[in-house]
């Protein structure tokens, strides 16, 4: 019988390392796995793929397939086959125990463990969830509490999350939770072991099963939490409230739940990390003569201090009038940008005096001088 290349059958090149081997075959078992596979011949290719990991995945094995070919296994057995690997007696479950670490397979499609040899009945933390919270931009400076309701998956309190009353021992695991079975193919006996159907792999069923949660243990359920936002947090910010989460299987610890924070923009003050920064409107006047200013911060009213001679777009800053860190808790500081604002309409008087200002003299101002320079 020709067997197809172990390379060839995972598809990767022959210098692939071990982690590409077993990312390969963690998408051909995904793929071709009984249960979850309907093509005739995904059997012999799930089988197939099995036994190219198998070799593989075994720097010796792989040597010496990398040498010999299949006839480094030539007479391996009566499961040996046509110059193929002895799998006689090979529990195939620890393959899954190491590439999927023992873990839930419902992510992967397979209902739950899909027969992979994996008992379900060990304890497992519970899922973990985020809420998208939005607050004012004044409640992410000065910090507030706010209340958020959110529904979770928790254990039913009439069964305490078991699924049923009067339990009783699995009679066809025996409260294994996995049933054994062999199965002889062209490569040999192949020894799986399967989720129990009868108790879903948790060993033990019940004379009585739950009306409020129908034999689940878990009900969806609408709860009530109280948020501390923190002071100086911004967009894109988590806190951590920890066993809030959804419920353990098989009394696993919960999950927890992250509030991730949306901050509404200001009116007035634009934001960057804990410093501030705010448009000041002024005049003509106020740039060339100076002058003071008031306005208001988070942080109450201040005087605005502008020099003369400054210039718009001037940016004048004030120590710590930003908003607090939300780690240090320092507040950063205000940054006041001078806009200048020119009037629209003028009575006679102030037209003159502005015509009067035509001829002021700008000889003093480098960047005045230097445009002329090369503007000549």
């Amino acid at each position: 019988m020709n067997k197809r290349d172990y390379y060839e059958v995972l598809g990767v090149e022959k210098n692939a390392s071990e982690s590409e081997i077993k990312s390969a075959f963690r998408k051909l078992a995904k793929k071709y796995h009984p249960d979850i596979c309907k093509d005739p011949d995904g059997a012999e290719k799930f089988k197939e793929a099995q036994e190219a990991y198998v070799v593989l995945s075994d720097a010796n094995e792989r040597a010496k397939y990398d040498q010999f070919g299949h006839a480094a296994f030539s007479g391996g057995g009566a499961s040996g086959g046509a110059g193929g690997y002895d799998f006689s007696g090979f529990d195939f479950s620890s393959i899954f125990d190491d590439l999927f670490g023992g873990n839930d397979f419902s992510s992967f499609g397979f209902g739950g463990m899909g027969g992979f040899g994996r008992k379900t009945g060990h304890r497992r933390r519970g899922n973990d969830l985020v809420y998208n919270l939005k607050i004012d931009f004044i409640d992410a400076a000065y910090g507030a509490k706010k209340d958020i309701t959110i529904d979770v998956i928790d254990n039913c309190e009439s069964c305490h999350g078991e699924g049923g009353f009067d339990k009783i021992t699995c009679s066809t695991c025996g409260g294994s939770g996995v049933v054994q079975s062999e199965t002889r193919t062209i490569i040999g006996t192949i020894m799986t072991k399967t989720q129990c159907r009868d108790c879903g792999g948790i060993g033990h069923t019940f004379k009585k099963s739950c009306s409020e949660c129908r034999g689940k243990g878990k009900i969806k359920q609408r709860k009530t939490y109280t948020i501390e936002v923190p002071k100086g947090i911004n967009t894109g910010e988590q806190i951590r409230m920890s066993g809030k989460g959804e419920c353990g299987i098989n009394g696993g610890p919960n999950g927890d739940l992250y509030i991730e924070f949306t901050v509404n923009n200001h009116p007035l003050f634009k934001r960057e990390e804990s410093d501030l920064y705010v448009e000041l409107p002024v005049t003509v006047t106020d740039l060339v003569l100076g002058s003071v200013r008031e306005m208001n911060t988070l942080d109450g009213r201040i005087e605005v201090k502008i020099p003369s001679g400054s210039q718009a777009g001037e940016i004048l800053r004030v120590k710590g009038k930003g908003i607090a860190n939300v780690h240090t808790g320092r507040p950063g500081d205000l940054y006041i940008v001078l806009k200048l604002i020119l009037p629209t309409k003028l009575n006679k008087t102030q037209k003159e005096l502005f015509n009067e200002l035509k001829n002021t003299s700008l000889d003093d101002n480098e960047a005045f001088r230097r445009f002329e320079k090369l503007n000549k």
